[in-house]
């Protein structure tokens, strides 16, 4: 029987995600907030409840462009094909700098005594598409102007029309400007046009375009230590996933097709609170799991195959991101039980390493070499002598990429890994990461045991760095054999 017409399942599978949560989160889930939230655009939510965040992370980034006032873009509309557009997600930059939600938006954030109406204080200006009930009927309400002030805090506002006369009269004697050139060649170009016009005709002394400061790094440094509130979101986006990841894990059969237990994953994720993934659901069965972004989803699950889904909610604009892999209804044979216990315990090491303090290539480090140990101990490689071949990358045919990726707003979140001077970035607390070890055989690799074949494994968690230590914000997706072995059989 197709797995589609099972009855019963989505009973199953509701109840399998309430295991999931997390006391705090189950109790949301429940709460007035959550069923008022869930009805509004996460815009609206963010704007009314953290005006006073935002405004405080723009003065916070002023502060660091001394004196340039800042200017930031939205993200803009993407056409799919034809006059269909990909779904509207904010830049992140721009959301987390004002909350707001909607494209052809524009932030101006002027520092005190700036321009010819500063009096001295901070004023922010939005620019947005105005109120328009017709385009309305057809893609939905737009804050406006007058909701650019009275939802996200803006000082004015105007018409994304009025941009360049209201920027004209605010711009006349900045000689700096916040501002990172190279996402739009044709906005560039007209801010320079638009400043060399300025210029014409002046005094020779003041010839010249005013200094650009790129104000993404400030913004990016400011984003890679996470906050309280963002450290709650990105606690949510992860108790949302591992309620997605125990349900696929429980469901999923063979003869089930990829893409049937990503559609149960993600049904999980919307009916729980989050409005999209935060990247594409990679749902690979097989030797499917050995292509790293494999996202095409599309194959038969076949009885005794390994399932590896990496996959993550998005909540409040912050993203989880977790992987999974386990044994589809049955338990591992002993090759999988093999690899994948390498894979854990490497894993279970550089959770452990996590703290502050710990130069991020250290754990870079570690994960290779306990690996390459593991890669001996299941005959893939021979010798006695671990770092010469850690030294002379033994390992990469089976483990190619890094250990992880800092994690916030984007799954691939903005911060560096090494310091000017080409030092490791030491940990800190408000970090986030992720921690993903992996090993992967291809089906006609030949330099491996014959039962190694076609295995692909990689277990994924998001760790949050604390003041003593770390915690691991996906630690109830089950990971340890027994635990999954129980879930996939229902015993």
């Amino acid at each position: 029987m197709r797995y589609g017409h099972r009855p019963g399942t989505h009973r199953k599978a509701r109840r399998l995600a309430d295991r999931g949560h997390s006391s705090s989160t189950r109790a949301y889930l429940s709460s007035p907030e959550r069923l008022s939230s869930a009805t509004m655009p996460t815009s609206r939510s963010s704007g009314v409840v953290a005006n006073g965040v935002f405004a405080d992370r723009r003065q916070s980034i002023l502060k660091q462009l001394r004196g340039a006032p800042l200017l930031v873009r939205s993200a803009p509309e993407v056409l799919r094909n034809g006059d269909v557009h990909y779904s509207y997600r904010q830049d992140s930059n721009f959301k987390y700098l004002t909350g707001f939600d909607e494209p052809e938006s524009i932030l101006l954030a002027i520092p005190k005594g700036k321009g010819p109406n500063g009096k001295g204080r901070l004023r922010t200006i939005l620019f947005v598409r105005p109120r328009n009930p017709a385009m309305e009927v057809w893609d939905g309400e737009r804050a406006g102007v007058r909701g650019a002030k009275k939802m996200y805090g803006a000082d004015d506002a105007h018409p994304i029309e009025e941009f360049w006369d209201v920027f004209e009269e605010e711009s006349k004697d900045w000689d700096m400007l916040g501002y990172g050139l190279g996402c739009d060649p044709a906005f560039d170009r007209a801010l320079v046009d638009h400043f060399s016009r300025r210029w014409t005709g002046r005094p020779r002394r003041n010839q010249g375009l005013p200094t650009m400061v790129d104000p993404r790094p400030a913004i990016h440094e400011q984003r890679w230590i996470k906050s309280p509130m963002e450290i709650e979101w990105l606690q949510r986006a992860s108790d949302i996933s591992v309620s997605g990841h125990r349900v696929a894990m429980a469901i999923a059969q063979p003869g089930m097709y990829e893409y049937e237990v990503q559609a149960e994953l993600e049904a999980v994720f919307r009916r729980d609170g989050s409005p999209r993934n935060g990247y594409d659901s990679i749902v690979a069965s097989g030797a499917n799991a050995c292509t790293l972004h494999y996202i095409k989803n599309d194959q038969k699950i076949r009885r005794g195959d390994l399932l590896l889904i990496d996959a993550g909610a998005e909540y409040e604009q912050y993203s989880a991101d977790i992987t999974r892999t386990f044994p589809v209804a049955r338990k591992f044979s002993d090759a999988q039980r093999a690899v994948y216990n390498v894979v854990l315990r490497c894993q279970k090491k550089c959770i452990k390493a996590c703290k502050p303090g710990t130069p991020v290539r250290r754990l870079l480090d570690l994960s290779r070499r306990e690996l390459t140990k593991g890669l001996v101990e299941l005959g893939v490689l021979r010798g006695r002598n671990i770092k010469k071949l850690v030294d002379d990358e033994k390992y990469k045919p089976w483990y190619m990429h890094g250990l992880g990726h800092w994690l916030g707003m984007d799954v691939h979140d903005v911060g560096p890994y090494e310091t000017m001077a080409g030092k490791s970035v030491l940990m800190q607390p408000g970090m986030v990461t992720t921690v993903e070890p992996g090993l992967y055989f291809q089906k006609n690799d030949k330099r491996v045991p014959k039962e190694l074949r076609g295995i692909g494994v990689r277990i994924e968690d998001d760790v949050l760095i604390t003041r003593g230590g770390c915690r691991v914000l996906s630690e109830a997706a089950p990971k340890e054999v027994r635990d999954v072995e129980k879930l996939v059989t229902g015993n």
